[in-house]
This record gives C-alpha cells, structure tokens and sequence, in this order.
C-alpha cells in the first residue's frame, strides 16, 4: 500500500500545503519579468478572431441545481474582472491576476467544482467555465497558451458537449493559473458577456489577420482498466489562409488528453 503524502492525512496538512503554493505563486510572479495585461476599454478593437458561447444552467448527473445557479453569479463577478482586456505584444494574461481569489467577502457563491477526484461545492465553484471557453477562444488566435491544466478526472457524461472532450483549463486559485501570452506584432482584446442562457465571449484584434485556425479531435475512445473507465481523445489544430482558398499553412498536434471517468461508457451512450 502506498503512503499517503503529509497533507492527505488531516486537514491543517493539507490547509498550509495549500498556502504555501499560493505564497510561492504570489512572490514567483513579482520576479518572473512579465508584463501582466491590466488595462481594460470599453471601445471594442475592429476585428474579430473568434466568438463563441457556453450554456449556463446544464444537467450534471445527480448534482444540486442551486450549484449551477450559484455558478452563474460567480461568473458575472468574473466577467466584471476581464471583459475588454487588452493584450499588447509581449504581454501576459493572467486569469487569477485579474480575478483574484473567489471569496464570500467578495460575493463569491458555493458552485460546483473538482477536488480530490470528485464533484463537490465550493466558494467561487464553477468559475472555470469561463477558463473553457476562453482557452477555446485562445486555440483559434496566435496567442500563446503559456499556462494550462488539464482536467485530469472527467465526472459527468457528455449532456449537450459541443467541443472536444477536455478541451477546457483546470484552475485553482491561484497556483493552477490560465495564462495567454501575446508573443506576436498585434494587440488582442478578450470580450465576455451574459445572455439569459449563455456566458458568451470573443477575441479581437487591431488588425485583421490573414489567417484563421480549425480546431478538432481525433482518435477519441475509452477503455478500461480493472473495473475503472479512462477517456482519452487528440485535439489537433489547422491553420488556413483565409484569402487562397483555404491553403493549409500547418496542422499541428496540440494536446494528448487522458482522464479517469466518474461513469461508465454505457451512460454517456444514454444521453448521447
């Protein structure tokens, strides 16, 4: 039998492990010689990379609704951070730089999120919605994705899934970061807003590009180990010429996904 790590055998272990990776992320980014995007406009830049949305209210196995509408007030706080942020060349978009850490103080609700292999609630639970769909925004533009987690547990069956399967960005307040770094000529601008069903966002550019990217999965299955399920699937990414036709300028192998199923196959099958 293999030993548990010091903050797996009682709650004030694993309290302080947890604050001094958050202590250590804090002071690493005061040293690390990047420049944070911070500067926010109303004004929108002329044109647009790539939008997409997200349904808010989703069906989640056996999970209390009242979770999903708390998620929905936690990411109006977080669209209240980063929506018409500005991303000049060189610098670096930090989610948790931005939005700071989900508290109650802050009006931060208990949603939905992943801890130690399951589903459970949490204060600012269910933010990383908006770390999917920016990340999605992210892989259609030339922005660097510097910082990126994996989900590495998948606990619910697909009920309406319209991207790739793990496709989003784990994060943690605040050392399980999300982080974009424009290493390129031109300025972005992330855009986020609500509608009554969706969290809707863009990426916009000062210029228009003369290129666009497809995003898309291969070599998606299951399989089984013992009585437990894993997942795994390819995502890959195409760049095109917008204005030959759609050339293919490149095809590019993104991520190798691999995570623990919380379901069986037959169950996803159901909803499917």
């Amino acid at each position: 039998m293999s030993k548990k790590l010091l903050s797996q055998r009682h709650p004030i272990f694993y309290f302080i492990s947890i604050w001094i990776r958050r202590i250590i992320r804090l002071v690493s980014m005061q040293f690390d010689g990047r420049t944070y995007a911070q500067n926010r406009q109303v004004d929108k830049l002329p044109y647009r990379v790539k939008k997409h949305q997200s349904k808010l209210i989703r069906k989640l196995g056996e999970t209390d609704l009242t979770l999903q509408y708390n998620k929905v007030e936690n990411l109006k706080i977080v669209i209240g951070c980063l929506n018409g942020l500005i991303i000049k060349p060189g610098e670096t978009f930090s989610f948790y730089h931005l939005v700071g850490r989900p508290t109650k103080s802050r009006g931060f609700k208990e949603g939905m999120e992943l801890s130690f292999g399951k589903a459970q609630s949490g204060i600012g639970g269910g933010i990383c919605q908006s770390t999917n769909l920016l990340h999605w925004l992210a892989l259609h533009s030339p922005l660097t994705v510097s910082e990126r987690h994996h989900h590495s547990i998948d606990p619910f069956p697909d009920q309406g899934r319209v991207l790739p399967w793990a496709s989003g960005s784990a994060i943690f307040y605040n050392y399980l970061d999300f982080q974009l770094t424009n290493n390129t000529e031109w300025t972005f601008q992330i855009n986020l807003w609500m509608t009554e069903k969706t969290i809707d966002g863009e990426i916009r550019v000062n210029e228009e590009l003369d290129f666009a990217y497809h995003v898309y999965e291969t070599d998606h299955q299951f399989l089984k180990k013992g009585s437990e399920f894993y997942r795994t699937n390819k995502i890959w990414r195409k760049k095109i010429a917008k204005f030959q036709s759609g050339k293919l300028l490149d095809n590019e192998l993104l991520y190798e996904n691999y995570g623990k199923m919380l379901y069986t196959p037959d169950e996803y099958q159901e909803i499917s």
